[in-house]
């Protein structure tokens, strides 16, 4: 009962004109309601951790329900087999990018399984592995430099692939790797310099996209900032 009532609620809630525009940001809308994530967030609240009504909205063929779901799981309660089986139902890069950041970067497995994904052959598995890098470089404050430096050939191995939401994941997480510190930032800038001699044309728009930000004084000056406050 309780999720036909839900489901009552994100149609009433549904913004046809904001779901025709979904499409233009890459998520894919044939399942959507076209509900805005602050309005999902705002409406979450009432269910968090309700991890059992979060495995039933799953199931559910609604792309805002499934949103809803990775808003309301209990991290606590995420282990393997949650993952495994949640990343293969994933088929749109919001899905994906929600559940690593919510659900997988904090479980003490996501080192290894951002490595593991990073070897599927599912654009959206695969991705997974990216984002899951790219979350734990933002999230993860404790994690020495070494795990992310250990992370960057796993990044060099994959940045042919043309996909595009695999190509902007490897690009995403090697800027984010670069931004922690002046040693990562150091790694990430020679990572980039040799996925740049690569023939691909993924691999060469990745290096010069993260080369740009990277290298530019924005960024140079930020991890700057963010060592010295690490040091004081």
């Amino acid at each position: 009962m309780m999720v036909k009532k839900i489901i009552q609620d994100l149609k009433e809630m549904s913004n046809p004109k904001f779901r025709s525009g979904m499409s233009h940001f890459g998520i894919q809308a044939e399942t959507a309601l076209g509900i805005k994530i602050p309005v999902l967030r705002s409406y979450a609240k009432q269910y968090k951790k309700q991890h059992e009504l979060a495995l039933e909205l799953w199931k559910s063929k609604i792309h805002e329900a499934k949103i809803l779901a990775i808003m309301i799981a209990d991290p606590a309660q995420v282990d393997e087999d949650f993952m495994e089986a949640w990343i293969k139902d994933f088929y749109s890069w919001d899905l994906v990018d929600g559940a690593c950041s919510a659900l997988f970067c904090r479980h003490p497995l996501a080192f290894i399984k951002a490595v593991e994904w990073t070897k599927r052959k599912s654009e959206y598995e695969k991705r997974s592995g990216f984002s899951l890098m790219a979350y734990l470089a933002v999230h993860d404050k404790k994690a020495a430099d070494k795990k992310f430096i250990d992370l960057l050939p796993f990044l060099e191995k994959e940045a042919h692939d043309e996909r595009n939401f695999v190509k902007k994941a490897v690009n995403w997480a090697l800027r984010q790797i670069g931004k922690r510190n002046v040693v990562l930032h150091k790694e990430a800038i020679a990572c980039a310099y040799r996925i740049k001699q690569q023939e691909s044309k993924s691999a060469k728009w990745i290096a010069a996209d993260a080369l740009r930000e990277l290298e530019g004084e924005k960024y140079r000056a930020l991890v700057k900032k963010k060592s010295e406050k690490k040091k004081s």
